[in-house]
């Protein structure tokens, strides 16, 4: 599966933003999918994860309450919304997708190295 990141931009702290993450090639829907983002110097950090149903959704604490996480599995995608967001919140964004296991009971992991497929990252730039 290919995945193609897209929505970010430079904004101003306080603004909102929406990413979207689009499957293409294969079907996402018995796919675990999370972002990621990598913040300039800095190792690339868990930001949000669904389940390949959409029942399982979990947060880093660092984003709980202003980011929301949502996938639409007709229309092959993910999606990021992002509000409230803060300086500390730049960095280049990352979807990723793993094909859900019987064993992970549909729980997306945390870690990276879970997942096998990525998109290209795209770009969040939040000035105070």
């Amino acid at each position: 599966v290919q995945l193609q990141a897209s929505g970010g931009g430079q904004v101003q702290a306080g603004a909102s933003l929406r990413l979207s993450c689009a499957g293409s090639g294969r079907t996402v829907s018995s796919y675990d999918m999370a972002w990621f983002r990598q913040p300039p110097g800095k190792e690339r950090e868990f930001v949000a994860g669904i389940g390949w149903s959409g029942d399982t959704i979990i947060y880093a604490d660092s984003v709980k309450g202003r980011f929301t996480i949502s996938r639409d599995n007709v229309k092959n995608t993910a999606y990021l919304h992002l509000i409230n967001l803060k300086p500390e919140d730049t960095a280049v964004y990352y979807c990723a997708a793993d094909y859900s296991p019987r064993t992970r009971y549909g729980v997306p992991p945390r870690v990276p190295q879970e997942y096998a497929h990525w998109g290209q990252g795209t770009l969040v730039t939040v000035s105070s």
